[in-house]
């Protein structure tokens, strides 16, 4: 008997067909559909879209940062693994958290928590390793102590920090689960508790512990494989019933426009091309490619 919240058995509620087309692509990718009113463009697009959907793990920062937009459980979870700390209790969570420098390079966060006791937790999804260098995290922790700041404040009371990236590969090289990075006096050895602390976490580690088993989950593409129930029923949510599809569909979408529009302002910017040939190119409207350059 056929699951009903697999996304090939969806059924068709969308005024456009969009579940119908939904079992179609992963039904058959190969097949097109044209039992809507969209057009081949739209097709295309829509098909590459829910194929990208199936293809995410939480290692993607996309998919990872929607997962865990606003949900305390999943986010409290994957924290207690990390911090070794079956009693942190996480009191908010918000991803794509951007703290804004004034001065210089803003920055903004997949995740963004904070715990009962104060403690400020950023986690980074990072699967180049470029993205992970050390003054990457002292940028994100130093901003991080800036953004937590307001005037008059004696900076005793600055609250403990922790900037956490968990890396597809084992950037630091020692085959280590995980590597705790904090300041210290060099000549006593002593720690130097300033409460800033810099924790990397090796993606490709399978150990026969929680971080192994975490990692293992975070590199799932199906809710099927992933052992945890809390991560399971998320990506199951997310990848495999119609308000979830529905909801990462329309982010991807969102995602998919800033990247157009994105290019249009390079291709504005090079003045190259015509403002007719920019917005062929992009699939944007020509209106929206007419405001673009105004506001360049």
């Amino acid at each position: 008997m056929a699951n009903p919240q697999n996304p090939a058995n969806l059924k068709h509620k969308g005024t456009r067909g969009f579940y119908l087309q939904l079992s179609c692509v992963l039904e058959n990718p190969s097949k097109q559909c044209y039992h809507t009113s969209m057009d081949d463009k739209q097709i295309a697009r829509q098909q590459r879209i829910l194929a990208k959907i199936q293809e995410f793990t939480l290692m993607d920062d996309d998919f990872m940062t929607v997962a865990f937009d606003n949900d305390i459980p999943c986010t409290q979870f994957v924290l207690r693994i990390i911090m070794e700390n079956d009693m942190l209790v996480v009191k908010s969570v918000k991803t794509q958290y951007e703290i804004k420098n004034l001065q210089g390079r803003s920055v903004r966060l997949d995740v963004r928590a904070e715990d009962s006791s104060g403690k400020i937790y950023d986690i980074e999804i990072q699967n180049a390793d470029s993205g992970a260098g050390a003054r990457r995290a002292r940028y994100n922790s130093a901003l991080m102590d800036a953004s937590t700041t307001v005037p008059m404040m004696n900076t005793e009371n600055l609250p403990e920090t922790y900037v956490i990236f968990i890396t597809a590969n084992d950037v630091l090289g020692e085959e280590l689960p995980l590597y705790h990075i904090n300041r210290k006096i060099e000549e006593t050895n002593k720690s130097f508790d300033d409460g800033s602390h810099i924790i990397y976490v090796n993606g490709s580690y399978r150990g026969n512990d929680a971080i192994g088993s975490l990692m293992h989950d975070f590199s799932c593409k199906k809710a099927s494989d992933i052992k945890s129930g809390i991560l399971s029923d998320k990506v199951r949510h997310l990848k495999e019933s119609e308000k979830g599809v529905g909801y990462m569909c329309r982010i991807m979408q969102d995602f998919a426009k800033e990247e157009r529009a994105e290019v249009a302002k390079k291709l504005l910017k090079q003045n190259k091309m015509t403002l007719e040939e920019i917005a062929e190119i992009t699939e944007i409207p020509l209106e929206t490619v007419k405001q673009l350059s105004e506001n360049l």
